[in-house]
């Protein structure tokens, strides 16, 4: 098991809160951190115990309006809402949520104030303009801003979006910026470039749009093969753009350099977005450095996140056990494909959470995500480095920012079935050197991708707007 190593935060047993850090720091080398473990790059933090300096330069902690589609995890982006609430809750922040009213969202004070959003599963034609525009979600908004700014001494600093549009829509940036609120979004796709937010048409990479030509989505039909879902995003794309939803906004943090580079590529101008990657809360999980006894994909089941390259590189290798949990549109293709080549050795599992998921990914001797889209950065990455699992991903997207070939995993081409077969066979020949990546992987997230750098990155970006 890998020592723990101590917060930055920790001196001598006690906690100092973040503003109590001096603000020196020093690059650890790039090759390996401290114990000798390859990494990126480490902080060596300086505690200084005299300093009540917050990052911000002042203690004054802020009201951050953190508002995004759901109040329930669905996907990666309704996760890090969540637990980026609770980072900066945990350092003093007051976070009020804004979201869309669901019967599946749990519970909060602020559920009074979440607006009807437009029905996916059952539309009627008031949705269809709902997911346009939501005169519900003004209404909320003003009243919400209302009631906050008479119940407390100092009103909002800032207002932090992550997915919003369909449910509340660009509708509501008219309001917070009347309030003077700086407006802030994490980009979690690419939907300011791609009116189907993906740069995916018929499961192929596409960027025929060019961040704002949207119309030619049309003849494409790229949303579902279908002309008028595509008519629909085109024009939600059209009408978010007329409604501030690139000119309101004062910055855009994105998830990945790879995603950045697009959304300059395609017109965002180049000052107004900072990469700051997704984290993981490592306290949050308990690494197994044992060699494990399959390989493991978990996630979507679908054509884009290379499951049939995956199935096609798997099926001659009988002796390597592969489990695929998850659940999908491709997902009767695939259990089709499996049976035909008699793959008894690949076992589909369906969707699995919670604890039946989180003993998956420990007992697996590495993870997969053979992506053949522009993934931007996928937590199952940092999630299974957090279990101490190596991963194989395609060198697409936002994923070799993650994996250091050979370090802590491997990359390999998107689609290239031959070497992903290659890298499944070697993973599970050489499982020790496997378990040792894996630590490896769990020291990254330990010293790169932790709670505290990110709440620091975070900060840096909110300075920047106070």
């Amino acid at each position: 098991m890998a020592r723990d190593r101590p917060s930055p935060y920790d001196e001598g047993g006690g906690f100092l809160p973040p503003y109590c850090i001096e603000t020196r720091r020093s690059l650890l080398p790039r090759s390996q951190d401290r114990e000798g473990y390859p990494i990126g790059k480490a902080l060596r933090y300086e505690i200084c115990r005299g300093a009540l300096e917050h990052p911000l330069g002042t203690t004054k902690m802020l009201t951050i309006l953190n508002i995004s589609q759901n109040y329930y995890i669905r996907g990666g982006s309704d996760r890090y809402f969540f637990t980026m609430g609770e980072v900066l809750q945990k350092q003093g922040h007051r976070v009020i949520p804004f979201t869309a009213a669901s019967p599946k969202n749990e519970p909060t004070e602020w559920e009074r104030y979440f607006p009807r959003g437009a029905d996916f599963e059952h539309p009627s034609a008031l949705d269809l303009g709902r997911f346009l525009y939501s005169r519900a979600a003004v209404q909320s908004m003003r009243r919400l801003l209302r009631d906050i700014d008479d119940a407390a001494p100092k009103t909002v600093d800032i207002a932090h979006f992550h997915i919003y549009y369909g449910k509340l829509t660009a509708s509501i940036l008219g309001v917070l910026k009347q309030a003077g609120i700086p407006l802030i979004q994490t980009l979690h796709e690419y939907k300011l470039t791609c009116p189907v937010y993906s740069h995916l048409s018929n499961d192929k990479i596409c960027e025929a749009c060019a961040g704002k030509h949207f119309w030619r989505a049309l003849p494409k039909r790229c949303n579902r093969g279908s002309l008028a879902r595509t008519a629909l995003s085109v024009t939600e794309s059209y009408v978010s753009r007329r409604l501030g939803a690139v000119d309101k906004f004062d910055h855009f943090i994105s998830v990945s350099h790879f995603l950045r580079k697009k959304m300059v590529e395609h017109g965002i101008p180049e000052a107004k977005i900072s990469t700051v990657h997704n984290f993981v809360d490592v306290s949050d999980f308990t690494p197994n450095f044992a060699e494990g006894e399959y390989l493991l994909y978990f996630g979507r089941v679908h054509q884009s996140k290379g499951i049939f390259t995956l199935i096609e590189a798997a099926a001659p290798l009988k002796q390597v056990p592969l489990i695929i949990v998850g659940d999908g549109e491709a997902m009767p293709e695939v259990r089709r494909q499996v049976e035909q080549n008699n793959c008894e050795h690949i076992r589909l599992v369906g969707f699995k959470q919670g604890d039946e998921l989180r003993e998956l990914i420990a007992g697996s001797i590495c993870t997969l995500l053979p992506s053949e889209w522009y993934e931007n950065c996928p937590m199952s990455v940092l999630e299974s480095y957090a279990y101490g699992k190596p991963v194989i991903g395609a060198d697409i997207g936002g994923i070799p920012e993650l994996i250091a070939d050979g370090v802590d995993g491997f990359l390999v081409p998107s689609g290239g079935t031959e070497a992903l077969r290659e890298k499944l066979l070697w993973m599970y020949e050489h499982k020790a050197e496997a378990a040792e990546m894996g630590r490896i992987g769990r020291r990254k997230m330990e010293t790169e991708f932790n709670a505290d750098i990110h709440y620091e990155n975070i900060m840096n970006v909110y300075q920047k707007l106070l």
